[in-house]
């Protein structure tokens, strides 16, 4: 700790000669704790680290995306940082040590430059200006006024230090935290009282109209913590011991209170106005079932999709926020018992969420024994206790099929307006490349690379009249694991009313296959399968319709897709078309 201190002392009174010039500036060291892909994702981020952490600074880096760090510091500081932050959860786990040359412009913080490269702002960059659409920053928290006078604070610095000698470890650590927040003291955690907690001290002293001794008297500990724990009043944080779950931690009692047990979690709701939630997790299992539960949880509606996710050999976390709350979640394995929480915490409240979690971060104490696995509620009940535990579902499922080698997908277009997010059978994110309203046709692309089993092939010509024809898709939304094949024939090469471009056929398909490939009997594609006609109008049972034709082909060439003409011409038996058409025919799901 002390030689850590005298780093930062050091580095405090040379960073400024080290950064002098251009290429002594890109000799220094970083620490690269997150990286986002947009310019007010990473402003999003940067704005929850500095109400916790110092020395935060932004640069955008090569490829488009714009990264968060620490710094600058020397290699020691930063690998003595670097392990200290990690083991107090305060940055993530894959946070690393970065060189200058990894960074270009910066933009945080505003109008700086200590590479030389130039800033965002300098550089006239629209970016520079934050989103409209941004959450405003939260107002600081101001602490309670110290009522402690120069006047009858009469301990002498002597009897200060020998009431200090008798503290706990953790109340000693206690101080240095409540330091840390204040704004003052900037090192480890470890109880130790060295140069860099008693230089903390003597600033707060000052900041607070008393001698700056360095040495805090008993009652000046006092309001020191009274300051630190002024943001939790109201939320009656309380040591809960939760025999069931095998779980100590303090909780925040006036928010949250005990509701249920719904194997894995024990379930502690909102008992006030403020939307708040803590799930408990405790249950039996290995590696294995950590991984499971570390899957599982990602489905659920209580852990929002944006956010950052690590799973380690023996515990795992991961972080939600949406545009209503804020869910984090820690959980570790240890001796065949896997146990941990999810706090969930409304947005815009960020300084009382972060208090809490340390809170209960610091409290956790593992007890023996998981929660019975038998203790889940019946169906009828979970559906009202278990409010979020629901597996997450999309709006909707349709079909789509891939059209070249790089996973390219057409589908139809209604299936994926208004999407947060659009996944390729569950599994692959994608984005719309090109809509022909039209045609109502939209072109999707993998957001990862993907090469597909099997692409389509189109027809030369269109098929005879009363030839038979097939359908793929996902009939039933996704409930099976994979696509079928429905059979039928071709009644028409236009519309009912003689509209080119589409066909009409008769097979019974369902709402799931809507996007799906249309086959003609030598498993070559010549059309996309169309939802029914809106209005009033019932078709007889097994009408459906396709989009086909120059309609077809013209909105595949608007996307710039080359279209592969099949070779084959015979005819193919029906076990052939079907597996032609389980290669290439894949859910997509359009989500919230």
């Amino acid at each position: 700790m002390h030689r850590l201190s005298v780093i930062f002392s050091t580095l405090l009174f040379c960073v400024a000669a080290q950064l002098g010039a251009a290429q002594t500036a890109r000799d220094v060291v970083w620490v690269q704790i997150e990286a986002r892909p947009t310019y007010e994702q990473a402003l999003e981020r940067i704005n929850v680290y500095t109400e916790t952490l110092t020395d935060v600074n932004g640069f955008a880096l090569s490829g488009g995306w714009y990264a968060i760090t620490l710094g600058p510091y020397t290699r020691e500081a930063a690998e003595e940082l670097l392990r200290s932050y990690r083991l107090q959860g305060r940055i993530p786990r894959d946070s690393y040590i970065a060189l200058s040359r990894a960074y270009s412009q910066q933009y945080w913080p505003p109008g700086a430059d200590v590479l030389n490269l130039g800033s965002i702002a300098a550089l006239g960059s629209p970016l520079a200006q934050p989103p409209a659409t941004a959450v405003p920053a939260e107002e600081p928290v101001a602490p309670e006024p110290v009522t402690l006078s120069v006047e009858n604070d009469t301990e002498t610095p002597a009897e200060a230090r020998r009431s200090e000698s008798a503290l706990q470890a953790a109340d000693r650590r206690a101080l240095q935290r409540a330091l840390q927040w204040a704004g003052f003291y900037r090192s480890t955690i470890d109880g130790a009282f060295g140069r860099g907690t008693r230089t903390a001290m003597r600033e707060w002293q000052t900041a607070n109209g008393f001698e700056p001794t360095g040495i805090l008297t008993t009652a000046q500990r006092a309001a020191l913590l009274k300051q630190y724990n002024a943001i939790l009043d109201g939320l009656n944080m309380q040591l809960v011991r939760d025999l069931e779950a095998g779980i100590e931690i303090r909780l925040p009692t006036a928010a949250v209170a005990f509701e249920s047990y719904d194997p894995p979690f024990a379930q502690y709701n909102a008992v006030g106005d403020l939307e708040a939630r803590v799930l408990l997790i405790s249950q039996a299992g290995d590696r294995a079932t950590l991984a499971s539960l570390y899957e599982i949880m990602q489905t659920l509606r209580i852990v929002p999709l944006e956010g950052p996710r690590r799973l380690n050999r023996n515990n795992f976390s991961l972080i939600g926020r949406n545009a209503s709350f804020v869910s984090e979640t820690e959980v570790t394995l240890s001796d065949g018992e896997i146990k941990g929480f999810t706090l969930i915490w409304p947005v815009g409240d960020e300084t009382r969420r972060a208090r809490v979690l340390d809170e209960m971060r610091a409290s956790l104490v593992r007890r023996t024994g998981v929660i019975d696995p038998s203790r889940g509620l019946p169906d009828d009940l979970r559906a009202d206790l278990g409010e979020g535990l629901e597996v997450r579902k999309p709006i909707l499922s349709h079909s789509g099929f891939f059209v070249d080698p790089r996973g390219t997908v057409v589908t139809h277009a209604a299936g994926v307006e208004n999407c947060s997010r659009i996944t390729l059978d569950d599994l692959y994110d994608a984005r719309v490349a090109s809509v022909d309203a039209a045609g109502g046709v939209a072109v999707l692309r993998p957001t990862e690379t993907l090469v597909p089993p099997g692409y389509a092939e189109f027809s030369a010509a269109p098929p005879r009249l009363q030839s038979e024809v097939a359908v793929a898709g996902y009939s039933f939304a996704g409930q099976l694991n994979a696509p079928s094949v429905t059979f039928g024939t071709l009644d028409d090469l236009q519309g009912l009313s003689g509209e080119p471009g589409l066909s009409r056929l008769s097979l019974p398909a369902l709402p799931g296959d809507v996007g799906g490939p249309v086959f003609d009997g030598s498993g070559n594609v010549f059309g996309m399968l169309l939802p029914q006609p809106e209005g009033s109008r019932r078709l007889p049972e097994g009408v459906r319709f396709a989009l086909t034709g120059e309609t077809f082909s013209a909105a595949l060439s608007k996307a710039g897709l080359p279209v592969s003409t099949g070779v084959q011409t015979a005819q193919l038996a029906p076990e052939d078309i079907t597996d032609r058409g389980t290669l290439m025919t894949v859910l997509v799901s359009c989500w919230e």
